[in-house]
């Protein structure tokens, strides 16, 4: 089993500057899954428990002369800690600064015997080589996962890229983080209803109060159907309620706690975010959109989006 590659400059900026510090918001431990192709990091999606994330790279987006094998289809997955890689690569990036053009930094896997132990260990490493020294930095990491349990991953991975039928673009990241910061202060539980419309509907409520906000005539994208004639003083949940009935819209209850935790992706600076909810309601979908700079075309070499456990289903 053998994974080495050099990081591109745009790989370190994607990850020391946005990408790790998001994902280190969804949980400090994740799983990396690397492959011929990708690089993909994952929270929960083997454990079912939480908020699932998954950030996925094409490998020339982070790394060159990119080497991987094992036998078990050149992949490889482990778990580490995000702290710990960030703080590994922030070190070694500040050390390549100083080296100038001549240091480039490696990532690799290795076994290690560390102090008072007789079982090596294995770490990822990063290497800084100059022209006079060279400086290592180890992150200690799982034991990979076994080839079954890698099948078991990659399954998981695939039943998390299903699509909702309906996702609406919402308004501006920060803007919903500040909202839902007010939010949090009245009750656990978020009521979240999407319509083929374009509207998105939050709503808090407990037994003294209910606190909610409507964004409506937002862009949809997949199935979308035609706003339909009605009186214009009804309240948005009438109107919400009406579109459950006529199969046009969905509503799922989910924890305030995640879905506040899924807006600190805003740290890795995506371009703009769609909502869902999946069929049946088993889910609520929040995929982030990247541009490729300069331009409004989507980046298709990288992708972030979370998948936020439903508490109750209130679509019809």
């Amino acid at each position: 089993m053998k994974f080495k590659a050099f990081l591109t400059d745009n790989g370190v900026n994607l990850l020391e500057k946005r990408f790790l510090p998001a994902l280190d918001k969804m949980g400090r431990i994740c799983h990396l899954y690397l492959s011929r192709d990708h690089a993909i990091f994952l929270h929960n999606l083997l454990n079912g428990d939480g908020v699932q994330s998954i950030a996925q790279f094409r490998k020339e987006t982070l790394f060159e002369d990119y080497r991987i094998s094992s036998q078990n289809d050149d992949r490889i997955a482990f778990s580490l800690d995000l702290a710990l890689l960030h703080r590994a690569l922030r070190s070694s990036v500040s050390i390549c600064i100083e080296g100038g053009a001549a240091n480039r930094l490696q990532i690799k896997l290795v076994k290690k015997l560390p102090p008072n132990s007789r079982q090596p260990t294995p770490f990822l490493t990063f290497e800084t080589k100059g022209y006079k020294s060279a400086v290592i930095q180890d992150v200690p990491i799982s034991k990979p996962l076994s080839r079954a349990d890698v099948m078991e991953l990659q399954s998981a991975l695939d039943m998390a890229q299903d699509l909702p039928q309906t996702l609406v673009q919402v308004p501006d990241l920060v803007q919903l983080q500040s909202f839902v910061d007010r939010l949090k202060h009245v009750g656990d539980l978020l009521n979240i209803s999407i319509t083929q419309y374009g509207d998105l509907h939050l709503q808090v409520s407990t037994t003294l109060i209910t606190v909610g906000s409507e964004f409506r005539k937002l862009r949809v994208l997949g199935v979308q159907a035609e706003v339909p004639a009605g009186d214009p003083d009804m309240s948005a949940q009438s109107r919400t309620e009406m579109a459950i009935q006529r199969g046009e819209a969905l509503s799922v209850q989910v924890s305030m706690k995640h879905f506040a935790k899924s807006l600190q992706c805003h740290l890795a600076k995506p371009d703009c975010a769609f909502y869902g909810i999946a069929p049946q309601g088993t889910c609520l979908t929040v995929i982030f959109q990247f541009f490729i700079p300069g331009t409004r075309q989507t980046d298709k070499s990288v992708s972030l989006h979370c998948r936020l456990p439903v508490l109750e289903t209130g679509s019809g």
